[in-house]
């Protein structure tokens, strides 16, 4: 069993390392994964719900079942940026559009990110959202898995948390956060 939590967590560090060299080689990205305890644990919260809907999409949808975490990664960087006291505590379902899951990602770009889906940040959020998912789904083909086995599921679902905190990491990048070096020596902040 441990050899195979060395495999999935492998899997996972190749593939969000190759998702964040291609975001950054596309300027969306600096070559840093932004992220937050918050938004990661509220995967965590997610990811049942999440993984129960978007799994049966697979073998039909494949991009899309694997690019709507991404854009729940940026929901949830939208609202923990906002206001993470009113909207820690969203449920799942509140990504949902009218039609459930099938207009996830229009719902996202449109009421939470608030993108008229015509204008260039919507076309911008989604282009780069199917890149990363066709890169995932690319990944996933290589690793020549057998469908609907316990190791297909574990894969999908390693490839989805990647996805959500890309996207998170994306819209975090898009509100202006980024990493900064803070020199704490005897003459930096603290003298």
């Amino acid at each position: 069993m441990e050899e195979s939590a060395i495999y999935y967590d492998t899997y996972e560090e190749n593939l969000q390392r190759e998702i964040l060299r291609m975001c950054t080689s596309l300027g969306m990205l600096d070559g840093d994964l932004l992220s937050s305890e918050d938004i990661d644990h509220k995967w965590k919260e997610w990811a049942p719900e999440y993984i129960a809907e978007a799994l049966p999409e697979v073998n039909t949808y494949p991009e899309f079942a694997i690019a709507c975490a991404g854009y729940a990664g940026m929901a949830a960087a939208k609202w923990w940026d906002e206001d993470w006291g009113r909207h820690h505590n969203a449920a799942y379902t509140s990504l949902h559009g009218p039609r459930g899951f099938d207009d996830m990602d229009e719902h996202i770009v449109r009421n939470i990110l608030g993108y008229s889906l015509d204008s260039s940040e919507a076309k911008q959020i989604m282009n780069i959202l199917l890149c990363c998912a066709q890169k995932a789904s690319t990944f996933i083909q290589h690793e020549h898995i057998e469908a609907q086995t316990v190791k297909a599921f574990h894969i999908f679902a390693r490839t989805v948390k990647v996805m959500f905190r890309t996207g998170a990491a994306l819209q975090l990048k898009r509100l202006g956060y980024k990493f900064q070096k803070v020199n704490l020596s005897r003459n930096g902040m603290f003298s």
